[in-house]
């Protein structure tokens, strides 16, 4: 059995990006992204050992999502090739990084991840199993993959990642509230996330709620302000300014750099405050990228980009 110091579960996505509004004959640049490749990309290059946990389709598109995850340093052991539609999104990003997104992922093998995906002993001795709202918000059984994978990992990382267009606030909040007392660390984003599933904009105030929910640690991420962090065993709460970004040229993916970061980092034995400082520093540079593999930095980088803010 192959020890990872991360696993992340999810649904790899074709990414067809363009810097134009859709429209007959815009041009675009395919890619593979999704939140989980983002989030494993990360982690492996912030230093740690990375799997997938995952459903792509068989044939030549999900043939080009194995050999990019394996491209970016992740392990595919874990992924399963199913026959079936290979879900696909659109993304146009304007000159700001700011971003439009279509989805074709209704009915696709990804959606179907379950607990039956899962290899129980591999989970559990993973240093770190991360996952988000995304995944759990795709189907009945990838809601229970989840809910296993937490239970099972001896540091759970949840990312709320609320996408209204896969699931209500009210659901997204009750998933939340589920999983909280099993997380070592949750990382939601403030003010628009945790106003839809908290009834809050203020970090402060949305980091005690979800310790009061049972977490064990939370940083809310407030965009180019800064993240938040709410440590465990009573620490004091601190404020971690933004790291600049050199340059802006796509924002999608930069919540799941982050968390995918601080989660390598958490595993490999750094303490959270210092996990969350590179976590931050990564997600600014990554925004430099088209799409959400766009640019990973590794991990020299992101420490002196930290380091210069």
């Amino acid at each position: 059995m192959t020890a990872y110091d991360v696993i992340v579960l999810g649904e790899p996505l074709v990414e067809v990006a363009t810097a134009d509004p859709f429209g007959h004959g815009v041009p675009a640049t395919l890619g593979v992204s999704g939140d989980v490749v983002n989030s494993a990309a990360a982690a492996a290059a912030a230093g740690a050992r990375v799997a997938i946990v995952a459903r792509v389709a068989t044939g030549e598109l999900g043939d080009a999502v194995v050999a990019r995850i394996r491209a970016l340093g992740v392990d595919d052991a874990l992924v399963r090739r199913v026959r079936g539609q290979q879900g696909v999104y659109l993304l146009h990003s304007d000159p700001s990084g700011q971003r439009q997104f279509s989805y074709a992922r209704a009915g696709s093998v990804g959606a179907a991840l379950s607990p039956a995906d899962l290899d129980a002993d591999t989970l559990a001795a993973a240093g770190a199993v991360l996952a988000s709202g995304i995944t759990a918000a795709l189907s009945v059984s990838a809601h229970g993959a989840v809910l296993a994978a937490a239970k099972l990992g001896r540091r759970f990382v949840y990312d709320p990642n609320f996408r209204p267009r896969l699931t209500s606030s009210a659901a997204a909040a009750a998933v939340l509230a589920e999983v909280a007392p099993l997380a070592t660390l949750l990382t939601p984003s403030a003010p628009g996330e945790t106003g839809a599933l908290l009834g809050t904009g203020d970090p402060a105030t949305a980091a005690t709620i979800l310790r009061g929910l049972g977490a064990r640690a939370v940083a809310v991420t407030c965009g180019d302000r800064g993240v938040h962090v709410s440590p465990s065993a009573g620490g004091p709460e601190r404020w971690h300014p933004a790291v600049p970004a050199p340059s802006v040229v796509d924002q999608t993916g930069a919540g799941d750099v982050f968390t995918g970061t601080v989660t390598a980092r958490l595993a490999l034995g750094d303490d959270l405050q210092d996990a969350v400082r590179l976590g931050a520093a990564a997600a600014s540079l990554a925004v430099g990228g088209q799409g959400g593999t766009g640019f990973i930095a590794g991990l020299e980088q992101v420490r002196a980009h930290a380091g210069a803010a």
